[in-house]
């Protein structure tokens, strides 16, 4: 009976383990990147929440206002008029960096409004901008 050749097989297990640990390695970096994203998406969702709240709050505040629209507007990255302030200091807290613009257009029996409020998540990121139309009688 001939001797077996143990020998041609050592280091098979080292290898098979360092396969494996490779693999496991690029299945985390995966979910880390996963991770981050969902956070960035979150981060936005945040941020698009608060707008909606700015925008529906500034809606309520000009709706009990008919009179002084045409006083709420304002130019994107313009200071706030008077009536606009304590929204635009509200709205500045809840959104950091927030720009925002307001449009009133008069049309035949209602005022046509546009709310749009602008910010950046991040140094570099394009702009994100949530726009409302709104009319009020």
């Amino acid at each position: 009976m001939k001797p077996r050749r143990v020998r041609a097989q050592q280091g098979i297990a080292l290898l098979e383990a360092l396969i494996a640990v490779v693999i496991l390695a690029l299945g985390l970096l995966g979910t880390i990147g996963l991770q981050a994203r969902s956070y960035s998406a979150l981060a936005d969702s945040a941020m698009r929440a608060e707008a909606t709240l700015a925008t529906d709050r500034l809606v309520g505040i000009m709706h009990n206002d008919v009179a002084n629209l045409a006083t709420y507007q304002v130019a994107l990255g313009a200071t706030a008029p008077a009536a606009l302030a304590p929204w635009a200091a509200e709205t500045s807290t809840a959104i950091p960096g927030a720009r925002y613009r307001v449009a009133v257009a008069a049309e035949p029996q209602r005022t046509r409004v546009d709310i749009e409020i602008r910010w950046r998540r991040k140094q570099g990121d394009d702009d994100r901008t949530h726009l409302v139309t709104a009319y009020i009688r």
